[in-house]
């Protein structure tokens, strides 16, 4: 018995689509729960006061030093640069902890933290030291897009 036409023509097109990448949505879960949408003046979603994200934030250190960012731009720990998922490489962004009210402001060239959805920044080393978190590792932070 043989396939009719139209099951063959549509074959690739499922090979196609099955093979494809999985995406994320349109933007991480910062909160735990709702949607996270880009507006102009920065963040809206998950969190009750707009223009802010909250997460937590890692920091990626000399490993990486000089390998190409998503941006192009090559990796220096001693700068104040960061990954983040989704924001437009250039935005400058405030970073602050609200357990000690540190805060640091930082230029995204890259692109992560990536394998965890609660993360929603990694720091260069220079900005990690700034909020003190070297020997945590991972703490709660507050993200706000000050500017492009």
């Amino acid at each position: 018995m043989r396939a009719p036409l139209s099951a063959w023509a549509l074959a690739p097109l499922l090979v196609v689509c099955a093979c494809a990448p999985r995406t994320r949505g349109s933007g991480a879960d910062f909160a735990g729960s709702g949607s996270v949408q880009h507006s102009g003046n920065g963040w809206a979603g998950a969190s009750p006061e707009p223009g802010l994200q909250r997460g937590k934030a890692t920091f990626y250190g000399e490993k990486f030093r000089g390998r190409k960012t998503a941006s192009g731009a090559r990796f220096d720990p001693d700068a104040f640069t960061c990954a983040h998922r989704t924001l437009p490489f250039g935005t400058r962004v405030e970073v602050r902890r609200p357990d000690t009210g540190q805060t640091v402001q930082v230029v995204v060239t890259d692109r992560g933290p990536f394998g965890h959805d609660n993360r929603i920044v990694d720091l260069s080393l220079a900005a990690a030291r700034t909020l003190s978190m070297t020997k945590l590792g991972v703490v709660d932070v507050e993200l706000r897009v000050i500017g492009n």
